[in-house]
């Protein structure tokens, strides 16, 4: 019922008399069109929509990745005629697209204008625009196409510089506009990673997730552990009649545990040695960290060792979850 109802809006938009609407004429009419008839949306339920351009070379495709990890629905090349429909398919519930990245990549005249008109669109509809602007020297752009061996896409029969000089001329009415310039001239690619997710990244995403697993090594070892303890050196309560159909997360086999000589002064230290060094993961744009902890089995020694490394760790202001891969195996 609703496209039906859709159809006529569309059909009118198109109405000579009316004149032509080059929006409307580029989406297909079962595709939601921003205008001055969609109802206002507060800004904090806004979708988000960042626009990712610049000078080529200037590490676009590596923003783009970025944005990739951070969990944005990621579009490259995109005509600009479509970013309205595209924002238009936007939500901000359910599974649907809430934060959408643009790589825009302008490389003449026309698209140039085509895009200025839909950008200001953006500017005026229901979703929450940025424009993230990448910039570089000219002996930083050089360097990187001839190490790539690839010409600058606008340079034609003349050099890279160019290729470079023009499309500075170009772009120089869009930078100006940008909500965000990134020189990336001294920039590594890890160092142009950061400043995106310092740029566009939640509280949330931009904290270290600790994952504590316990594991039976007669299982095998998890294949994606950054770190492995084995605490297969302490008394096994499995050969403890009372504690055997028990497991690590019961009080008696976390006590008969740690009350092994040793054992617990071993598990608290490696807590202890572990956290100051884990937030230095997020450093090298590395977001999870899993710690395995083995014993046997995977049921008791291990499980209860997991459960006092965590708490530890939680009592270190870290945000840590549990996970006792093995139990239930036996």
């Amino acid at each position: 019922m609703d496209a039906h109802r859709s159809q006529p809006a569309a059909n009118s938009a198109r109405d000579p008399a009316q004149g032509r609407d080059p929006l409307r004429d580029t989406v297909p009419p079962f595709i939601p069109v921003i205008d001055d008839a969609t109802p206002p949306v507060p800004p904090a339920q806004r979708p988000e929509v960042l626009i990712v351009t610049g000078l080529s070379g200037a590490g676009r495709s590596r923003a783009a990745n970025a944005l990739e990890d951070l969990d944005w629905y990621v579009v490259d090349n995109l005509p600009p005629q479509l970013l309205p429909a595209m924002a238009g398919m936007m939500t901000t519930v359910g599974a649907g697209v809430h934060r959408l990245a643009a790589v825009v990549d302008v490389r003449s005249r026309e698209f140039f204008a085509s895009f200025m008109q839909y950008l200001g669109q953006l500017r005026e509809s229901r979703v929450r625009l940025r424009l993230i602007f990448l910039d570089a020297s000219d002996s930083a752009l050089i360097r990187r196409f001839e190490s790539s061996r690839r010409p600058h896409p606008l340079q034609g029969t003349g050099s890279i510089l160019d290729g470079i000089k023009h499309e500075r001329t170009l772009l120089a009415g869009l930078k100006a506009q940008a909500d965000h310039v990134i020189d990336t001239t001294d920039y590594s690619v890890h160092d142009l990673a950061r400043r995106v997710r310092e740029l566009v990244a939640t509280e949330s995403e931009l904290a270290l997730q600790v994952t504590v697993m316990s594991f039976g090594f007669k299982y095998g070892l998890p294949m994606d552990a950054d770190h492995v303890l084995d605490v297969r050196f302490i008394p096994n309560p499995y050969w403890v009649t009372e504690l055997r159909h028990l497991t690590g997360r019961d009080a008696p086999v976390a006590d008969y545990v740690f009350a092994q000589d040793g054992a617990a002064a071993f598990v608290d230290a490696y807590a202890d040695l572990l956290a100051p060094a884990l937030p230095r993961y997020l450093d090298e744009l590395k977001p999870y960290v899993t710690l395995a902890v083995g014993c046997t089995g995977g049921r008791h020694r291990s499980v209860a060792s997991a459960e006092r490394i965590a708490a530890r760790l939680r009592a270190r202001g870290l945000d840590v979850v549990v996970q006792h891969r093995d139990l239930g195996r036996q």
